[in-house]
């Protein structure tokens, strides 16, 4: 075996890790990478679940034909018509002309304005609760609409009590020779790319994963093989409560999380006297990042993982320092709720951003706007602790 890798007796996974891609959806940085995950299923009629991305295409195919040994293959089921997915699907269909591609009716929708080519392939139309047996294997198809696509199914192994998730469980990471995530330090490693991973593409849909959560309640799920990232074959109930956890935008920790925009290092300043106050004053962790110097979707990872949020932020133009209200932007977007937000200004003569920056905050479902304002005229001076104290204690508190 040169590039697939056994997750049973006859489950194979062929898919790829791509470590030259600098942005995955060419939006979020993957400086560790991102694997594109395909799994291979030899039985009395062999199958695929999904293909991979363009990028490791030249790899996915020499595993496929690997895994096939020689073999015909029978079917080809597209859970996510995604092109990091689906890339690969009319390559698949002309090396395998006789395939038979299972997919939801808006599946091939989708796949015909992709492919137009496709209108032509053999197709076996599923919907949820249909199965489709193999000989020893038989999958039950799971609807999982706006997981992230409006298409998504799942589909559940009754043989494996394997559950091939889609997109759902991924996460960011290229995989460094192990399949597994128990061959891992996974909360060390991978934690913090899957929280990333969620919280940018899948969280605004958290009543949708809730769903999909409810669902899989009713299952006897002993694997999770999802579309990105390792294969979870233990502890799956821990990571299944981060998905609770994140679907319901309840805070991870009670960390405290401290944003900040600054033109000359003066705002700056000032977040650091109120990052070492609030520690002090609280007993909590803190994490201080400047909305400049860190893509957005670190930001919003942590936005996931932390209870409060503090923001301080500089005026700009009459309005807000432009990557502070790029961040507020995207949490709008992601619909985050249930937080608690404080909010502090600094301006040479008119500090209009506190106002500004919650009456954007307010239109989030659920959460606080502290009252308390923290305001600095163009820098932060002795005199100010004080007011930058008292700050701290309203965040606290």
């Amino acid at each position: 075996m040169i590039g697939i890798k056994k997750v049973t007796e006859d489950i194979t996974w062929i898919g790829g890790s791509d470590r030259r891609l600098a942005r995955f959806e060419n939006i979020f940085p993957i400086p560790e990478g991102v694997s594109y995950n395909s799994y291979f299923i030899d039985d009395e009629r062999t199958i695929v679940f999904d293909t991979a991305d363009v990028s490791v295409a030249d790899q996915y195919i020499e595993n496929l034909q690997e895994a096939l040994n020689g073999k015909k293959l029978d079917y080809l089921v597209v859970l996510h018509m995604e092109p990091d997915h689906c890339a690969l699907i009319s390559r698949v269909v002309s090396l395998y002309p006789e395939v038979t591609v299972v997919g939801a009716n808006r599946t091939f929708a989708f796949m015909e304005q992709f492919f137009p080519e496709s209108t032509g392939y053999n197709k076996l139309e599923i919907k949820e609760n249909d199965t489709l047996s193999t000989g020893k294997h038989s999958f039950t198809f799971v609807a999982a609409p706006m997981v992230h696509w409006p298409e998504v199914m799942m589909a559940y192994d009754a043989t494996s009590k394997a559950l091939f998730s889609a997109d759902a469980f991924g996460t960011f990471g290229a995989l460094d020779g192990g399949l597994f995530a128990d061959e891992y330090d996974f909360e060390e490693q991978f934690l913090d790319s899957a929280r990333r991973y969620y919280a940018n593409i899948v969280g605004k849909y958290g009543a949708q994963v809730q769903a999909v959560l409810k669902k899989a309640a009713g299952l006897d799920i002993q694997m999770i093989l999802a579309l990105h990232g390792p294969v979870w074959r233990k502890d799956i109930a821990w990571f299944l409560d981060k998905y609770q956890k994140w679907s319901t935008d309840t805070a991870e920790t009670d960390d405290i999380l401290v944003v900040y925009g600054s033109l000359y290092g003066h705002t700056a300043s000032a977040a650091e006297a109120v990052a070492s106050s609030i520690r002090a004053k609280s007993g909590k962790k803190v994490r201080v990042y400047d909305a400049s110097g860190t893509d957005v979707s670190y930001l919003i990872g942590e936005v996931w993982r932390c209870a409060k949020v503090v923001i301080l932020c500089p005026t700009y133009n009459g309005g807000i320092y432009p990557p502070v209200e790029a961040f507020i932007n995207d949490m709008l977007a992601l619909g985050v709720q249930n937080r608690t937000f404080a909010l502090g200004q600094n301006g040479t003569w008119a500090p209009v951003t506190a106002k500004l920056m919650g009456d954007k905050l307010s239109t989030l479902k659920n959460v606080t706007v502290l009252e308390k304002i923290l305001t600095i005229k163009s820098a932060l001076h002795a005199s100010d602790m004080a007011e930058v104290d008292a700050f701290a204690e309203a965040v606290a508190n």
